[in-house]
């Protein structure tokens, strides 16, 4: 099984962080490499990030050959719905897996992200994979995006002070961590608090294994349908469909 793991944001390192993250939980047998596109934003960090993200995502899955799944490897889902309508392969983006598997471990979970900006893009996906009700509250670190990848920074004290405020405050019976960069931090900061703290890459590789192996792939019948074809102007003719 070949998994292709996605960093939407041009940052090398984080890609390389959540590849070895996900090859860590791979099962035997199943490969998973990692790409991040050569053009858009360092980070993504809002809803204009997100936006000049999403051609480099589409360009990456454009390109890829032989692979059974595809994961996208940022908290917001960027360009997830998008990318589904490129592959018949099963898509998954670490939020979405996150936020399911948090809902068959805890009554109630909450999240731990970045920035105050990147929690209305994140209540948004919770509302619309309908689990809003099961999230009690999407907290930020106020860690820049960049930051996590910064050795010495204090990126991971601000982190697991505000998991300690989502389980005495909010009540939450489980975390998510809510930025990819943050996928080598969650078994370290579950020992400390006490609680399930999951991480979207690693869930992602496991519910990408499941669907493979159940044989089911990206539905082709109405939102997800191929792009019809047509000719993109401008800047934009490099990523005309169907050409």
């Amino acid at each position: 099984m070949r998994i292709l793991l996605i960093n939407p944001n041009t940052t090398a390192s984080m890609t390389r962080k959540a590849l070895e993250v996900a090859r860590s939980v791979a099962a035997p047998g199943t490969e998973v490499t990692g790409v991040n596109p050569q053009f858009g934003p360092p980070s993504i960090e809002g809803y204009v990030d997100e936006a000049f993200a999403v051609p480099g995502l589409l360009a990456e899955i454009a390109k890829a050959r032989d692979i059974h799944a595809v994961i996208i490897a940022c908290f917001d889902d960027t360009g997830l719905d998008a990318a589904r309508c490129l592959t018949e392969v099963p898509v998954v983006g670490i939020g979405e897996a996150a936020f399911h598997m948090a809902s068959l471990i805890a009554g109630k979970f909450g999240v731990v992200t970045t920035l105050s900006r990147s929690v209305p893009a994140i209540e948004h996906n919770l509302a619309k994979y309908g689990l809003a009700s099961r999230c009690v509250r999407v907290r930020a670190s106020e860690v820049p995006v960049l930051d996590l990848e910064k050795p010495g920074s204090d990126a991971r004290s601000k982190i697991s002070a505000e998991i300690e405020r989502a389980k005495v405050e909010d009540r939450a019976e489980a975390v998510v961590l809510g930025c990819a960069g943050m996928a080598d931090l969650a078994g370290s900061l579950g020992r400390e608090h006490g609680l399930p703290v999951l991480d979207g890459v690693v869930a992602a590789v496991t519910l990408c294994e499941g669907l493979v192996r159940l044989g089911l792939k990206t539905s082709k019948f109405g939102g997800y349908a191929s792009p019809r074809a047509k000719t993109y102007a401008g800047e934009f003719a490099r990523f005309s469909p169907g050409t």
